[in-house]
């Protein structure tokens, strides 16, 4: 296949070498034009993996990309970027979206903001940083077209990167969203010190709430307990890889969202995920507690008092 590969950030270096791999025809399309021209003259991404081997994939301006010949467009870019990038591509382009939030502008799902092009979209536990190294991982590929969703299997899947299919769209979208809210409060958990107990709680409290909004949405049950849901959360949760989880530990240690997004140098999806999740678990009536906090820590209040609210909350049941 011909394929354009839109972000140079990690996860777009890294799946593109994946592609190229198979034997695809592969373009890496830049948004900085020195960036592409450094991996072209190295075959490397010296700013986000020095260690993945791009020497069979062509790096080019995002501006110069060859989306009008492309089989397929694959979408490696902040959440807030992707319906504006989505919208230049030509009316019939095949997409497949790699990022992991909503559209923050009006918080539906991005595969609500492609028009009518054909979509899917790939998630799991995937850091690029494995990845690169050669080390094994697998994911899923959901999309409304079972035939799309099946034939990028096919193109896609290796020996060291293995694809299931889940015919979930909806389940795989919010659980590759939500988890990154979850990762903000377990990286809280890292910064106050408050150890692997409470951690675990917040892991599996966090996977209700995923769940429950999921299930107010129309998503499968069973999604939650797989690659994209368990499988996405708990490496979000626990990598030393994890930008979300990293960012809520400075959080926690007293930085602000900006200073704490500025030293990880990359974007931090659950940032700009939280609120948008909020707002739609509001109006669909669901109860979010962890959300909840995570978006009072994000507009300054005390994490440490929002602790104290979350265990003193009234008895329930799991």
């Amino acid at each position: 296949m011909r394929i354009v590969v839109v972000g140079g950030g990690s996860w777009g270096s890294v799946f593109a070498a994946l592609l190229a791999e198979r034997g695809h025809e592969v373009s890496l399309a830049c948004r900085d034009p020195e960036q592409a021209r450094a991996i072209a003259e190295t075959g490397r991404n010296p700013r986000y993996v020095p260690d993945c081997d791009l020497s069979g994939v062509r790096a080019v301006a995002q501006a110069d990309a060859p989306t009008d010949a492309a089989d397929l467009v694959c979408l490696a870019v902040p959440s807030r970027a992707f319906r504006e990038i989505a919208e230049e591509l030509p009316a019939g382009a095949r997409l497949l979206g790699l990022a992991k939030g909503v559209d923050p502008g009006s918080g539906r799902r991005l595969s609500q903001v492609v028009g009518d092009r054909t979509v899917a979209v790939l998630s799991g536990p995937n850091h690029a940083e494995e990845i690169a190294q050669g080390l094994p991982a697998a994911a899923v590929i959901a999309s409304e077209d079972e035939a799309f969703a099946l034939e990028l299997q096919h193109e896609i899947i290796s020996t060291r990167f293995r694809v299931y299919v889940n015919g979930d769209l909806v389940g795989v979208e919010l659980c590759a969203a939500a988890k990154n809210v979850m990762a903000l409060a377990a990286g809280g958990v890292d910064g106050f010190g408050f150890g692997d107990n409470a951690k675990s709680a917040v892991i599996t409290r966090g996977l209700a709430e995923m769940a429950r909004l999921g299930e107010a949405c129309g998503a499968r049950a069973e999604t939650f307990a797989g690659l994209a849901g368990m499988g996405d959360l708990m490496v979000t949760c626990f990598s030393r890889y994890s930008r979300n989880r990293r960012a809520g530990e400075l959080m926690a240690r007293g930085a602000s969202p900006e200073e704490a997004q500025a030293e990880i140098n990359m974007v931090v999806e659950g940032i700009t995920t939280a609120p948008a999740l909020r707002d739609l678990a509001r109006r669909l009536g669901v109860e979010l507690p962890i959300t909840e906090a995570v978006c009072s820590v994000l507009a300054g209040r005390s994490a440490t008092e929002l602790v104290s609210g979350l265990m003193s909350r009234k008895p329930t049941d799991e």
